[in-house]
């Protein structure tokens, strides 16, 4: 099964290597102001960019473009990324890092900043590790970073800066908007977007919501059947039984599971954390010394995992995945014909697999489950039962 699990993991490698580049309609504006249209690598970027890849055409040689030779570039329907000096604070949020200082300490950049709300007024946000931070910018203003900043006052408590209430109040005044609305307004990013897009209606002006998602862009809900094939042994390690050692017949059987798996907002759709609840069971039979013994394990498997997809084109991808498996037994026994019997009681395993999605519609894989013992109640027990599993898909969205 070792040499199994490496060849599966070098496979994955492969995949990873040779999986191919997919590109989208965008544009991006020189140093000339010129507008060139092109093809853009759509990663989804987790944090701001300082440059991006790109093509002329399908059949052009692939391209970088930086910070340093592009003014701004754009996604169709996706994103956009304009290019600006701004004056940014990145004064750590650590607690541990936290100093009496309530004023922020700005330092001059140039950077790409995100386009949230484009508008009348206009909402970015600019994000590395460690750092996020929202610019704004009125009619007829510079771009500016609204603040929040956290400091230590008296007693280590932790008190916060919040001049964005002020900014917002002295930069956007509309009639639709009055003191309380700015007053309870959080920093986070949704409530900021809702604001601006309250003043860009209150203005009656027209605005762009960049990277705007339905929630079902975001989630798949996928019936998940299939066939596994599992098999189980026994030792007693106690003296009366020293010599009792059971393999009892592997076998098919079926499973059937269900799938919500979560998208992460970044990197294209490639990485999501899946949640699936699979009800198995196992029935075996064996005769061993004399005695008939009989297996009747049932279960509901909840899984908790992560998945990577490999993009091959819009209709074809592959995919891996790892699970931490919480197993809760029901009805569950082993039973000696002679009157024994041992309760089927497991903690948790872990599952790795392998699979293929075409069309964000159908799926297959092949998953791995790691030995689980099944009769954690009896210390002088020892138990090993074994799962591959064969999984296919079909997701409603």
């Amino acid at each position: 099964m070792k040499k199994h699990l490496v060849v599966l993991f070098m496979l994955i490698f492969c995949l990873k290597t040779y999986s191919q580049i997919v590109f989208e309609n965008g544009y991006f504006i020189d140093e000339n102001d010129q507008r060139v249209e092109c093809l853009i690598k759509n990663i989804e970027w987790q944090y701001n960019p300082a440059e991006f890849v790109y093509k002329l055409s399908e059949t052009s040689d692939i391209q970088i473009a930086s910070i340093h030779s592009v003014k701004e570039f754009g996604i169709k329907n996706a994103s956009k990324y304009v290019r600006a000096k701004v004056n940014i604070d990145r004064s750590s949020e650590d607690i541990a890092k936290l100093t009496s200082n309530r004023y922020p300490a700005f330092q001059e950049e140039t950077l790409f900043l995100k386009v949230l709300i484009e508008g009348k007024a206009t909402l970015f946000i600019y994000e590395e590790r460690g750092l996020k931070r929202f610019f704004y910018q009125s009619a007829n203003s510079e771009i500016n970073q609204l603040v929040q900043k956290s400091f230590l006052i008296d007693n280590n408590k932790i008190g916060y800066n919040d001049q964005y209430r002020q900014q917002l109040r002295n930069d956007l005044q509309c009639q639709d908007i009055n003191f309380n609305d700015i007053n309870k307004l959080e920093f986070f990013k949704n409530e900021l977007v809702r604001f601006f897009i309250k003043y860009n209606n209150c203005q009656n002006a027209s605005y762009i919501k960049y990277g705007a998602k339905n929630w079902k862009d975001r989630v798949n809900l996928t019936v998940r059947p299939g066939v596994k094939h599992s098999s189980l042994s026994l030792d007693n390690n106690t003296f009366s039984f020293a010599s009792e050692h059971i393999d009892f017949e592997s076998s098919f059987s079926f499973r059937l599971g269900g799938e919500i798996e979560f998208f992460l907002p970044f990197n294209k759709n490639k990485w999501a954390v899946i949640i699936e609840p699979t009800y198995q069971d196992f029935k075996s039979q064996k005769v061993y010394n004399s005695q008939k013994i009989d297996v009747k394990y049932k279960s509901i498997e909840l899984a908790f995992g992560v998945r990577h997809y490999f993009h091959f084109n819009e209709r074809s991808k592959l995919f891996i995945n790892s699970s931490f498996i919480w197993d809760l037994t029901t009805n569950s026994t082993i039973e000696y014909d002679t009157g024994r019997i041992l309760e089927i009681s497991t903690f948790y395993n872990y599952a790795v697999g392998l699979g293929y999605n075409y069309y964000n519609k159908y799926s297959f894989e092949l998953r791995y489950h790691t030995i689980r013992n099944i009769l954690v109640r009896y210390p002088y027990w020892n138990s090993e039962y074994k799962t591959i599993s064969m999984v296919l898909g079909y997701s409603f969205f």
